[in-house]
């Protein structure tokens, strides 16, 4: 007897072929069997009319910290998730020097904006290896599978202390104890290595994050580690500023060490066509024997303004900050006051820097974010066209958003992927041989941006919901964030419903699959505030043949387990 036959459900299998109509059956944890099934099961799921799919596999998160003290990882296990990968972006919790800890606390803190004050109460410092960390992830049960990377960052403050960021040039020792210490971290269990080469990612104090400039020697050095270790993909976060450049010693990295290379690739405003660069870059190289992928996002990176986010428009200015440590209703109630709304579109007092008058005053940039949340919107929708539309101030405009919904209307700021004010780039990327959908950032980002929803997002927008140009077959969605994603780390035993595989699984009603438009919660330990979204459709979510979320709702089973290292395909 089966442990559940999922009946009748249109089979999106996650190899991006046709889908088809089936029945699924389950036991112990694995897919049993895949076709028209007789046999009884301990309960059957009627899914006539539904998707069946393999769980999402999302593999660019930042639950190093949450991970330790919330089994659900939410919000991705609202939205289908049942693998996880973090560690993302050279930043992570270990190794760890003794009297290190707040210092890469203080590091995520200010690389992804995550509440030091939710790290500081939730995390009890268990280890100081990064195979100790391991041991003590493994020790809480959990919803979903976790998978890990060690971090440049806190590998480089382990080896070299101080002079992790002022010395841009690793020494030969130092560079050997890194080696070393990478490769014990994935012969524990590590799926990879990450390191962080952009200018975005900053310490508290302002200064690039350690390893920004690593030198070829370092990288190739860590990389020899690597290939002892016998697997592990190179996860970066970079500007590839020069795409030849960077592209050719990934090239060289990848080839002669054996080493997979994973890069973020989205469309920049200053730069809108050197992601089309970097893919023809990419194919060329994969061609003659590197294995380069880019992790892509199938809608713009923005950020979220609002009274309760990080930022939003009038933050600095005098008026406004003479209320802004009231709570919410009381500042709502100040802001609608004529005089105070008066004094607060006001310049007076504000010379803003030319990055601040950027961030808050980008009228040409900002959005309605709205409910449902809207991440295609027309040019003639931003605030700067609405303003000569209307015959109205484009602050006061704003002014009013934020006011909505009892304080907790949304701008939405797309500052990555909408150079042109549409999302083909975005098409043009996921399309493109080597990529896979990646940028979620789970777990991260927790004042200013909320794109944990992308995997329902994707699905829902791109495969039903798209008029401003081209959808894209189900099976193609289903495929990049499945399959294709489960691949980049050598996860074989996932991502495709197959016989012999891991039952990790999404029942859903892609008529009623939705997201809800970002909300903040304060959830966090110490109450610390975050940016969630949840979604609708998903009739249930299984992960290794546990319903774990019916109708939206958690089952309090906590199947998911550590990933320790590449898994074989089960057969």
């Amino acid at each position: 007897m089966f442990d559940i036959l999922i009946k009748d459900g249109n089979i999106v299998d996650g190899t991006g072929t046709k889908s088809f109509i089936s029945d699924v059956a389950i036991k112990d944890g694995k897919i049993a069997e895949v076709g028209k099934i007789s046999q009884k099961a301990k309960r059957e799921i009627d899914a006539d009319g539904h998707l069946v799919t393999p769980g999402w596999v999302d593999i660019h998160t930042h639950y190093d910290g949450q991970s330790l003290w919330d089994p659900y990882l939410t919000p991705s296990s609202w939205h289908g998730c049942t693998t996880v990968v973090m560690g993302n972006c050279g930043v992570g919790f270990a190794p760890v020097s003794p009297n290190k800890e707040q210092w890469l606390i203080e590091l995520m803190e200010s690389v992804e904006d995550i509440p030091g004050s939710a790290l500081n109460e939730g995390i009890d410092w268990q280890w100081e290896s990064f195979p100790e960390y391991l041991d003590a992830l493994e020790k809480l049960p959990r919803v979903l599978d976790v998978g890990t990377q060690v971090p440049h960052c806190a590998v480089r403050s382990y080896v070299m202390g101080d002079r992790c960021i002022e010395q841009k040039t690793a020494g030969s020792e130092d560079i050997k104890k890194m080696a070393d210490i990478v490769q014990e971290g994935l012969q524990a269990g590590a799926l990879g290595f990450s390191t962080s080469r952009t200018i975005v990612h900053r310490t508290l104090e302002g200064d690039l994050v350690p390893g920004t400039y690593a030198g070829e020697a370092e990288l190739f050095g860590i990389a020899e580690g690597m290939n002892k270790a016998g697997h592990g993909v190179l996860q970066m976060a970079s500007d590839l500023g020069e795409a030849d450049g960077d592209l050719k010693w990934m090239a060289k990295l990848s080839k002669d060490y054996n080493v997979g290379v994973s890069l973020n690739l989205f469309q920049n405003d200053f730069l809108p066509n050197q992601y089309k660069d970097i893919l023809q870059r990419m194919k060329d190289v994969n061609a003659n024997g590197a294995n380069i992928s880019a992790q892509v996002s199938g809608r713009t990176v923005g950020l979220i303004l609002g009274l309760e986010t990080t930022m939003q428009p009038f933050m600095r200015k005098p008026a406004y900050m003479k209320i802004a440590n009231l709570p919410l209703e009381q500042r709502v109630i100040e802001m609608n006051k004529p005089e105070v709304r008066k004094a607060i579109l006001s310049n007076e007092g504000w010379d803003p820097s030319p990055e601040a008058k950027r961030f808050l005053q980008g009228w040409e940039k900002m959005f309605r974010l709205g409910n449902p949340p809207k991440y295609e919107p027309l040019q003639s929708e931003c605030l700067s066209e609405r303003s000569k539309s209307e015959g109205i101030n484009p602050e006061e405009i704003a002014y009013d958003i934020l006011l909505e919904f009892d304080g907790k209307g949304l701008i939405y700021y797309p500052f990555l992927n909408y150079s042109n004010y549409n999302l083909d780039c975005a098409l043009e990327m996921m399309m493109a041989p080597h990529t896979v959908f990646g940028g979620s950032d789970g777990g991260a980002h927790c004042g200013t941006i909320c794109d944990v929803s992308l995997p329902t997002y994707n699905l829902s927008y791109w495969g039903r919901d798209r008029t401003r140009g081209e959808k894209v077959a189900i099976e193609w969605l289903v495929h990049k964030q499945t399959m294709g994603t489960a691949l980049i780390h050598g996860l074989n035993d996932r991502g495709c419903i197959k016989e012999g595989l891991i039952a990790d699984l999404n029942i859903i009603d892609l008529e009623e699959l939705a997201i809800d438009s970002p909300k903040v919660a304060y959830d966090l330990p110490t109450g610390a505030r975050r940016l969630v979204q949840g979604s609708k459709g998903y009739k249930h979510t299984i992960k290794s043949g546990i319903p774990i979320f019916e109708d939206g709702e958690p089952t309090s089973e906590l199947p998911g387990r550590l990933i320790r290292g590449p898994q074989a395909r089960i057969n």
